[in-house]
C-alpha cells in the first residue's frame, strides 16, 4: 500500500518543505512590491505577512517559520524594504504569525475564519508588546491596529478564500 505526505505536516528533512517554503517566499516578494504602489501600502496592506499565514496554516510550522524567517530578510536585502531598523520588529511578528497559524490549523482542524482571525490576532497582540518592548515607543508598537487594520482583513478573508482555494489542490 503505498504511503501518502500529509502536506500540514512537512518537517525540515522533507524536500518539500523547501519547495513549499520557497514558493511562498516568492509571494511574500512579490506581494510587497504591488503594495507599493498604494502610498503607504506596506503599512497599511502589511503585505510580508500574507504568505507566512497561508504556508503556515496550510503546511505547517516548518513551511511557516522558513518563510516567516526568510521573507523580509530578503525583502529588505534586494528592495530595503522592510528598513533595517524595522526588520527585527517584522521577523518577530512573522515567526508569532507563523507560529500561531499552525496551531490553529491544528487545533481547528480545517480552514476557519476564526482560527485565522486567532492567529492574526494573537501575532498582532504579542507581536505589538514586544514590539514596544524593541523600540520603546508604544506610537510605533501600535500602527498596524492604527492603520493596518485593512491589511489585516486582507489576511483574514484573502487568508480564508486563498486556503479554501487550496484545500481543492
Amino acid at each position: 500500500m503505498p504511503t501518502t505526505i500529509k502536506l500540514n505536516s512537512l518537517n525540515l528533512s522533507n524536500a518539500r518543505t523547501y519547495l513549499f517554503a520557497t514558493l511562498f517566499i516568492a509571494g511574500n516578494l512579490l506581494l510587497p512590491q504591488l503594495a507599493h504602489f498604494v502610498p503607504d501600502g506596506g503599512k497599511v496592506l502589511l503585505p510580508i505577512y500574507f504568505f507566512t499565514l497561508i504556508g503556515a496554516y496550510k503546511y505547517g510550522i516548518h513551511v511557516g517559520i522558513l518563510t516567516a524567517l526568510l521573507s523580509p530578510v530578503i525583502n529588505s536585502l534586494l528592495f530595503g524594504m522592510p528598513a533595517m531598523a524595522v526588520l527585527p520588529a517584522i521577523i518577530i511578528k512573522s515567526v508569532l504569525l507563523a507560529v500561531a497559524a499552525s496551531y490553529a490549523a491544528k487545533d481547528f482542524g480545517k480552514v476557519s475564519l476564526l482560527g485565522i482571525l486567532l492567529a492574526i490576532l494573537s501575532y498582532q497582540l504579542v507581536g505589538t508588546g514586544l514590539e514596544w518592548l524593541l523600540t520603546q515607543d508604544l506610537s510605533i508598537a501600535l500602527q498596524d491596529f492604527r492603520i493596518g487594520i485593512p491589511g489585516m482583513l486582507i489576511q483574514l478573508f484573502g487568508g480564508y478564500f486563498a486556503l479554501k482555494a487550496l484545500e481543492k489542490v
